[in-house]
């Protein structure tokens, strides 16, 4: 075999085999394939894409490129979720402690935000002192102790599918169904789950931008985690607009423990909570999802799940004094509020171009390299379907740096359209999905 074979083969449209695929990924991994050898590789996959087989094959090379983290020692169904990706989308730092203090042992491995979409890890690196990283044994002890642990990926889990992201990233093939799907089950797989629940998101502020691609992803998630003996559900959520009022990292944070107290917003309540409670139901702790919505709500009222994202918080380094009281955490040294040019119902989103106008306040970043400002973002007081009065806040900046204000408040007028009808708001969750 050779790379040029292989990739012809693949150009072409015929069919990879195992050993073809796996071939490629070692060879690559090794450094006797170049990263140009594989870019090409991978827009071929983009144009042509792959047979259920070749994606099969794909996730499986990409776990055989580093360690699986055995979990069977630890009592109970592990449980983890999965997003997409979205503005404003903090669903996992709710859920995790919640399914983990209803008894579902939950190993979550996060990444970290890239372009328009926030990154988990970097919601949590804005707790002081919180820990992102540690080892595979570290994962193990702190799930079998305390039933939860948010970290990032370690240098053994996959790492031909890190040193292929970046490529995917630079070469217009993030995009690929099969590849995407590959890089999430080769991650969820090696994590040691035994079920998997997910949020493919679809709209403007999505990757898919179309419910139509968001179900073909979902059923190829399905089709793999199958193939690995994974439970795995889908829901199809809504991305027209951001979730929850509060987009950048703390902002997030201290949108979370508001939910935790009761008091957070209708739409992320509700996808956190059909999410969670499908995790109840894949773990065997309910019976069904209304007794398993009714034990995620008692655990938000009776303090427990809350209880359990301070000891997950503290296990992790964290401070749990700004958790307690958040009012306590420093403030942007900027904050300017953007009114409404004129009366009416807001109509639509460019979601998307939320997420990048926060990027560019300082909440995330468009390379791997970038820093991230954990204190910049914006706070969102109008949805779709909202009557607004002229002047009055639709958004308020939170910023370090005085200069992009201006820029940015132009940017976030241009976002958001206004008239005298009111729109459809769009439905939340649209479809769950599994194995049939």
């Amino acid at each position: 075999m050779t790379a040029y074979e292989i990739i012809a083969k693949k150009r072409d449209g015929i069919e990879l085999k195992k050993r073809e695929i796996r071939f490629f990924i070692e060879e690559f991994l090794k450094g006797k394939i170049k990263d140009y050898q594989l870019s090409a590789l991978l827009m071929a996959i983009y144009c042509r894409g792959m047979s259920d087989d070749e994606i099969f094959a794909l996730t499986e090379s990409y776990i055989q490129s580093g360690a699986r983290i055995d979990l069977s020692g630890i009592p109970g169904i592990k449980v983890d979720k999965h997003s997409t990706g979205g503005v404003g989308d903090k669903v996992s730092i709710i859920l995790a402690p919640l399914a983990a203090s209803l008894g579902v042992p939950v190993p979550m491995i996060s990444g970290r935000g890239l372009g328009h979409t926030g990154g988990t890890l970097d919601k949590l690196e804005s707790i002081p002192g919180f820990r992102v990283f540690g080892s595979a044994d570290s994962f193990k002890k702190q799930l079998a102790e305390i039933g939860v642990a948010m970290l990032g990926q370690t240098d053994s889990i996959v790492p031909a599918d890190r040193k292929i992201y970046a490529l995917r990233d630079v070469t217009a093939t993030v995009e690929s169904i099969p590849l995407i799907t590959a890089s999430i089950m080769s991650k969820k797989i090696a994590e040691g789950i035994d079920a998997l629940v997910l949020d493919v998101k679809y709209g403007n502020g999505a990757f898919m931008k179309e419910i139509d691609q968001a179900r073909l992803l979902a059923q190829y998630l399905i089709k793999v985690g199958a193939a690995f003996g994974k439970k795995v559900v889908a829901y199809l959520t809504s991305m027209e607009q951001p979730l929850g009022k509060n987009v950048g990292n703390w902002l997030e944070v201290a949108e979370c423990i508001d939910c935790f107290h009761g008091n957070g917003p209708a739409d992320l309540m509700e996808v956190t909570l059909t999410l969670t409670a499908e995790m109840l139901v894949l773990a065997g702790k309910a019976g069904d999802h209304e007794e398993a919505l009714r034990k995620c709500r008692d655990a938000l009222v009776n303090g427990t799940a809350f209880d359990k994202f301070l000891e997950m918080v503290r296990y992790q380094g964290g401070d749990t004094g700004v958790i307690e009281s958040p009012q306590t955490y420093p403030l942007a040294t900027y904050r300017q509020v953007v009114p409404s040019p004129a009366a009416g119902f807001v109509q639509s989103f460019d979601t998307q171009a939320v997420g990048l106008a926060a990027v560019q306040l300082g909440s995330g970043r468009l390379r791997a390299e970038d820093a991230v400002d954990p204190r910049a973002g914006i706070v969102v007081h109008k949805k779709i379907g909202d009557f607004v009065e002229k002047g009055e806040p639709l958004f308020v900046m939170h910023t370090n740096n005085e200069k992009v204000l201006e820029p940015v408040a132009g940017k976030l007028l241009s976002v958001i359209k206004i008239g005298e009808k009111k729109s459809r708001v769009p439905k939340l969750i649209a479809e769950r999905m599994n194995r049939q």
